[in-house]
């Protein structure tokens, strides 16, 4: 089979690996692709939201399967170009990603269908006044989002009424587009884990659940990011937990999307609050996770291409899993290395050295993330510049296992979180 994916970050690097090991694929493309990626896969110099230039490619390379792994080429409506054409494609069509590209038709979604998320209200920008109003009655902290896609930044915890304020008002100017209505969340106390399903618009097939840690700094402190590391399974997902998740918050999911014209199908990945009173939804969104794929991934122990075709084919129901226990002790760990500056402002173009070493390391992967070559040398091109994982029988060996070979890493700059997995530890 030929295969593309499309994509160029880390996330995209783990789904080429993963695939690369199907014994079905004979041919494997990826746009744009990355330094680490062009390893395994050829290739092209597209962008992932150039839906036309990528559409004939696939035509003319009779293209057997898609894999989209970055949000907005699913916003933009790549998946419905391509079954248009009659092309088979891993993802949701535009109107089932609105999960993820609004926040607000998500949370009315919940809302319909009885799905335990927190309290909410929404405004757009010319009830700016109405949302001032309602924050100084509202209980602290409180969550402010912009209603589109905001790469992962859109979401801000205010613990005082001035942070609410400044977040309300700067949002427009942030996010753009995105910032044209707001959600104004409640609160919940609880530890956050992360879910994936591979879903064919009735039926699904749960990943190992992950943690992801998105504030830059050691013990959840400064600002969000896009997430600075994360390790698999999480220790906070009991399977009775998991089984909760499943019945009340995915089937009512796949079951609502479809009742309502919207059959989901391609990986939904949904972050979950896992509080005293049970998992509520803190967001959907419609594809992998990064940096969670890149340590979901490593410990799915089957063929992940017979996994996305029997997505696509509505076969999901009939496809015999392999053997994979949730509650396994196989652990994975993933460290990203973030440019000086990140999540703020960052320089590029640094050289980075030492990844030759780590290919002798048993059970490590380095994924690249915001990397380029220039010169003949491999640079940093992006804030998340590598995302180091490591694979092994328990979570305190694969922290060491990743902390180890992280060592052997440098750029000048070089930032990472100390303590990735280490709150497991604590359950």
């Amino acid at each position: 089979m030929k295969v593309l994916v499309i994509g160029s970050g880390g996330r995209e690097h783990a789904l080429v690996w993963k695939l690369s090991q199907s014994s079905k694929v004979s041919r494997l493309y990826c746009s744009p692709g990355n330094p680490g990626i062009a390893e395994l896969a050829e290739c092209l110099p597209m962008k992932a939201t150039a839906i036309d230039g990528l559409l004939a490619f696939a035509k003319s390379e009779q293209i057997d399967l898609t894999v989209v792994g970055p949000e907005q080429p699913l916003a933009d409506g790549i998946v419905d170009a391509f079954e248009s054409n009659g092309l088979t494609i891993f993802g949701p069509t535009r109107r089932a990603a609105e999960l993820e590209w609004s926040k607000a038709f998500a949370k009315e979604f919940m809302q319909r269908h009885n799905i335990p998320t927190a309290s909410y209200k929404i405004f757009s920008q010319e009830e700016i006044q109405a949302a001032r109003e309602y924050l100084a009655t509202s209980r602290l902290p409180v969550v402010v989002k912009a209603d589109g896609l905001a790469a992962g930044k859109g979401v801000i915890v205010c613990t005082t009424l001035d942070q609410a304020l400044s977040a309300l008002n700067d949002i427009k100017k942030q996010f753009g587009f995105a910032g044209n209505r707001i959600i104004v969340e409640e609160f919940l106390e609880g530890e956050e884990a992360s879910m994936f399903a591979i879903c064919d618009g009735a039926n699904f097939v749960t990943l190992a659940t992950a943690q992801d840690h998105k504030r830059v700094f050691d013990g959840d402190r400064g600002k969000n990011t896009g997430g600075m590391g994360a390790y698999a399974p999480a220790a906070i997902v009991t399977q009775d937990i998991l089984h909760d998740v499943e019945e009340r918050i995915i089937r009512p999911t796949l079951r609502g999307m479809a009742l309502e014209g919207r059959p989901y199908k391609g990986c939904l990945f949904v972050g979950l609050m896992i509080t005293a009173a049970g998992p509520n939804v803190v967001e959907y969104n419609c594809r992998f996770g990064d940096p969670e794929t890149q340590v979901v991934l490593p410990l799915y122990p089957g063929d992940i291409l017979e996994l996305f075709e029997a997505a696509c084919e509505n076969a999901l129901g009939a496809l015999r899993e392999p053997s994979f226990n949730h509650s396994t002790r196989n652990a994975a760990v993933c460290v990203v290395l973030a440019s000086q500056g990140y999540p703020d402002e960052y320089p590029t173009g640094i050289e980075i050295q030492g990844l030759d070493e780590l290919s002798g390391l048993n059970n490590v992967m380095a994924f690249h993330a915001g990397t380029k070559l220039f010169n003949g040398a491999l640079v940093t091109a992006g804030g998340r510049v590598l995302g180091i994982t490591a694979v092994k029988n328990n979570l305190l060996d694969a922290i060491h296992d990743a902390y180890q070979a992280v060592n052997h890493v440098s750029f000048a700059g070089m930032q990472y979180r100390r303590d990735i997995g280490r709150k497991a530890l604590l359950h």
